[in-house]
């Protein structure tokens, strides 16, 4: 059984970290400047934490539930070796 174990280089980290926060600034930027009342840019302030909590959620779900299903396929094929290794013994004895 092989299992591919892919490791994120510390250079695509500090990409994601920094894209991130660019990206959180130039939204927390653009809704500062924009002409409207303090209400409204408190609305489209909260929308976007929403956003990016919800996209957040929905990453790790989607990853939990992709690890999961991984572990419950090493159960299954390590079941699968030993009964093949049960009767490979008793077809030899």
């Amino acid at each position: 059984m092989t299992e591919s174990n892919i490791q994120n280089t510390a250079a695509w980290k500090s990409f994601t970290i920094a894209n991130f926060g660019i990206s959180m600034a130039m939204m927390g930027i653009g809704i500062f400047f924009l002409p409207l009342d303090l209400a409204t840019k408190g609305f489209l302030t909260m929308a976007t934490l929403m956003i990016v909590q919800s996209a957040i959620t929905v990453t790790k779900t989607i990853r939990d539930e992709q690890e999961s299903k991984r572990l419950v396929h090493r159960i299954e094929d390590a079941k699968t070796e030993k009964l093949l290794m049960d009767i490979g013994r008793k077809e030899a004895a």
